[in-house]
């Protein structure tokens, strides 16, 4: 088949089948005489497979996936995207531990503390409280001499910052998962999140019957 035609059955691009016959995710496409390129079954499934592995893991692990060198190559990184999702379902679930057990505390009534104090209690540095405050996750108030002092509702945001980077959340994500854990939706949030990791664990499932089974017919 050609060009065209391979793209129409897989449902994508012609431009996209060129770059990723040129990427090595597809197998050598032979040509005509008159340079035409010549599409087989073969290059079809990997295509499809592909397809289904960018829709699990995103297009640039799919196209890592694609071009290991071997067979035991291309496992070791399907494991390794399992471990990920495996990785993103502990997450939430400390994630949601954290939110269960810091909301409910009282942020009001107790003392301010200063940045030392906070940093001990937390067994962190205060240089880890400074870089959360720039980043927006933990707002101090200041004295009258310009020190910092946490309100009991500071002390609560950087002890939910700091089981989320426990849990492996980078600053990108506590920025914005944190606020949604002081509200009342914060589960609907966690929940969206475990379905989301579910259907990605689905499709990366699918998409690896869909590689074996190209990888098997050659």
């Amino acid at each position: 088949m050609r060009t065209g035609e391979l793209a129409r059955r897989a449902g994508c691009s012609v431009q996209q089948v060129r770059v990723l016959a040129a990427a090595g995710v597809l197998p050598p496409v032979p040509r005509t005489g008159s340079g035409y390129r010549v599409f087989g079954q073969s290059h079809l499934r990997h295509l499809r497979a592909y397809q289904a592995l960018a829709l699990a893991i995103g297009p640039v692990a799919a196209r890592e996936v694609m071009c290991a060198d071997g067979v035991d190559a291309m496992v070791a990184l399907l494991d390794a995207a399992h471990a990920g999702l495996d990785r993103e379902r502990r997450e939430v679930r400390l994630a949601r531990e954290a939110a269960v057990a810091i909301r409910g505390e009282p942020v009001s009534g107790g003392e301010a503390m200063s940045i030392g104090e906070l940093a001990l209690a937390l067994g962190i540095r205060p240089s880890t409280l400074r870089h959360w405050e720039s980043e927006g996750l933990v707002r101090p108030d200041r004295d009258r001499r310009g020190y910092r002092r946490y309100s009991p509702a500071a002390v609560r945001d950087a002890r939910l910052a700091h089981q989320l980077r426990q849990a492996g959340y980078r600053i990108e994500a506590m920025r914005e998962l944190l606020p949604r854990l002081l509200r009342s939706d914060a589960a609907a949030v966690l929940d969206a999140r475990e379905r989301d990791i579910a259907q990605r664990s689905r499709e990366l499932f699918a998409a690896t019957g869909l590689l074996a089974e190209a990888i098997e017919a050659g």
